[in-house]
């Protein structure tokens, strides 16, 4: 079946606004009602077909009681729906929870991601994340609790057994975050993930020297319904990638990672090696 036409914007929107007409506890067409719409109006702007004026949608938003600050971003999200790529500015340092990429992460069938500096988010036990945490001068200390919790929390991702690969630099196995004790910790967790049959670590010796890694860490999820998407950060921004050729390049970065990488089972006693 071909993937039908979507961006990461209009989804988020979509999302949104599907929640607060679903938080006003009221069905479809008694919101219409209320606001004198059409029913085949709002079906058809919860379906990316338009037909809504920036000032229908700002009644309706207001109608479903949303905070000034995320209605003026679901506006601006209104007047973008159909741009692929996507560069969201945060300001001073990372969101403590990256919205779009979990809610992305959330729809995904499959997720790939390349980590050549620290072990993968969604594998991080608590003092490996507070470690990473309390390096970074631009994330604020006294949002450390908050933002542990919230890399804990994404984690339970893998409840719906989200089918994942994570290739890591091997450099990333001996680099000390939190001490000693911590990685060894952490390195234990890895392999404990490793049981789960939908989880992958694919370990990029370091004696291969030059390899296609080296443009830095992303991520690639790919859905049953949509195009994949490709997340780069940096230290206060987040690119969303969304053109089919720049999306290939980076899947093309991947097959020459797992062409190069240890395979599963060669990563998992890797691993092991290093945490006794």
């Amino acid at each position: 079946m071909p993937k039908r036409f979507s961006t990461a914007r209009g989804r988020e929107f979509g999302d949104a606004v599907r929640a607060a007409l679903s938080a006003t506890g009221m069905t479809a067409r008694e919101i219409c009602e209320k606001i004198d719409w059409d029913p085949g109006k709002l079906s058809d702007l919860m379906n990316g077909k338009g037909g809504c004026s920036e000032v229908d949608v700002a009644i309706l938003l207001s109608f479903c009681r949303i905070v000034p600050e995320e209605r003026d971003h679901l506006l601006r999200l209104l007047r973008e729906t159909d741009m692929k790529d996507w560069w969201q500015k945060h300001g001073d340092h990372q969101p403590i929870l990256p919205r779009t990429w979990f809610e992305h992460l959330q729809k995904a069938k499959v997720f790939t991601s390349w980590c050549p500096l620290v072990v993968p988010g969604l594998l991080q036990v608590p003092d490996y994340t507070r470690a990473v945490i309390l390096a970074n001068p631009n994330a604020p200390h006294d949002e450390l609790e908050q933002r542990v919790a919230a890399r804990q929390a994404m984690q339970e991702i893998f409840r719906q057994r989200l089918r994942s690969t994570f290739y890591i630099h091997e450099q990333v196995l001996v680099l000390p975050v939190g001490g000693r004790d911590v990685l060894r910790d952490q390195l234990h967790h890895l392999l404990r993930m490793l049981v789960r049959p939908y989880i992958d670590v694919r370990i990029v010796p370091t004696d291969t020297g030059a390899h296609a890694g080296l443009g830095g860490a992303f991520d690639l999820m790919t859905f049953d319904r949509y195009e994949p998407t490709v997340f780069l950060d940096t230290e206060n921004s987040t690119l969303i990638v969304e053109s089919a050729g720049a999306v290939k390049a980076h899947s093309e970065v991947l097959t020459s990672l797992a062409a190069i990488a240890l395979d599963a089972e060669q990563s998992r006693e890797k691993i092991t090696e290093l945490a006794t």
